[in-house]
């Protein structure tokens, strides 16, 4: 018998202060004409807390 495997992936918000931060360097970063398909992607990373969890289950 194989175990089965699989990954779980958790997005939440992070605390208050953290996301206001990555909200405002994300509306500077467009204010000041930086290409959008780096400003967007680097402040949601800020703002979400993004966890990989990998699992196995014996079947």
């Amino acid at each position: 018998m194989a175990s089965r495997t699989g990954v779980t992936i958790d997005i939440r918000l992070r605390e208050r202060p953290i996301a206001l931060i990555g909200a405002a360097g994300a509306a500077l970063a467009l204010w000041t004409d930086a290409p959008a398909e780096i400003a967007l992607p680097v402040a949601l990373l800020i703002i979400l807390d993004v966890r990989l969890h990998a699992w196995r289950h014996p079947s």
